[in-house]
């Protein structure tokens, strides 16, 4: 038998258990694969940045060097073997700087890279920055003026009206007077017209600003109705007039604003809706999504 073979186990499930692999194995190595696997634990996060080649001339081996690494440690080749590396970055599990270099990775492979990175840079960023100025508190008494309203109207057009009808879907999946406007055949104004301050209205509207949400915004406020507003910036017309105020981060290379962020603050703010109802909601949604596949509307996947 040849003794670098030392394993034929399946590939490890993720980059922690790849580094075990590599020091339980250790004794087996060649002298040269041990210079590859010391490489890779002493600077795991390189494996998910650096090219193959860039990793053998840091490690001072061939690149086939790596090969016969990847395989004695249960992968098919190189690619296989990074990949866990590259997934424990783009799951947060690596710091800021060490993502930094693995966005100017895909720089170096042209255009169509740069493309990538700066678009993944901008989803980032828009998630990072918004979140960072909303507080737990901020998303905890917008959610109790929900919680509390008789009826939630949810006000998106454009970019925001699938925002607002996903929203309005996942909340009415266990909570009843959720309306996502303006209805078909309707405008905003008109849907609001019988709301008072029993209800709430969830408006988003980024710039250029959507003139029917600004107006609707007002009408809200002057009917005593609790707005609670999402938008780009804390001078946005919307927010200056909202019971509760989210400032999202809109920022993109391409030509229309993100949503990314918008649609991380109504996700926050629905799970802490449903954080705060009763033990009857939760049981809702249990029994609206056995009945759905009751009747088969979800495709029932062999275990």
């Amino acid at each position: 038998m040849n003794s670098t073979n030392v394993s034929f186990r399946g590939p490890p499930e993720n980059s922690t258990a790849v580094l075990e692999r590599l020091a339980d194995d250790w004794d087996a190595f060649t002298p040269e694969v041990r210079k590859a696997a010391r490489y890779v634990l002493e600077n795991p996060l390189d494996v998910g940045i650096l090219t193959v080649r860039e990793m053998a001339e840091a490690a001072h081996i061939k690149p086939n060097t790596l090969m016969r690494m990847a395989r004695q440690a249960g992968f098919d080749g190189y690619d296989e073997f990074r990949a866990p590396f590259r997934d424990a970055i783009r799951r947060g599990e690596a710091s800021f700087p060490d993502r930094a270099r693995w966005l100017q990775s895909f720089r170096r492979s042209g255009e169509m890279g740069c493309l990538y990175a700066d678009m993944v840079n901008s989803a980032i960023s828009n998630i990072e920055e918004s979140f960072a100025g909303i507080s737990t508190d901020a998303f905890r008494n917008a959610a109790e003026s929900i919680w509390n309203s008789r009826n939630v109207y949810t006000l998106g057009v454009g970019v925001n009206s699938a925002n607002a009808r996903n929203f309005t879907y996942l909340a009415s999946t266990g909570m009843t007077g959720f309306h996502a406007i303006p209805r078909p055949g309707s405008v905003a104004m008109d849907d609001l017209a019988w709301a008072d301050d029993r209800d709430a209205l969830i408006a988003m509207t980024c710039r250029p600003y959507r003139s029917e949400v600004v107006e609707a915004v007002r009408l809200a406020r002057s009917q005593e109705i609790a707005v609670i507003a999402i938008s780009d910036s804390p001078a946005s017309p919307i927010i200056m007039d909202a019971s509760h105020r989210f400032v999202v981060s809109a920022d993109t290379p391409q030509f229309f604003p993100s949503s990314i962020a918008t649609i991380a603050v109504l996700e926050t703010l629905l799970s802490f809706v449903i954080a705060l109802s009763s033990d009857e909601t939760v049981e809702r949604v249990e029994k609206f999504h056995k009945r759905r596949h009751q009747l088969g509307i979800y495709m029932e996947v062999p275990k």
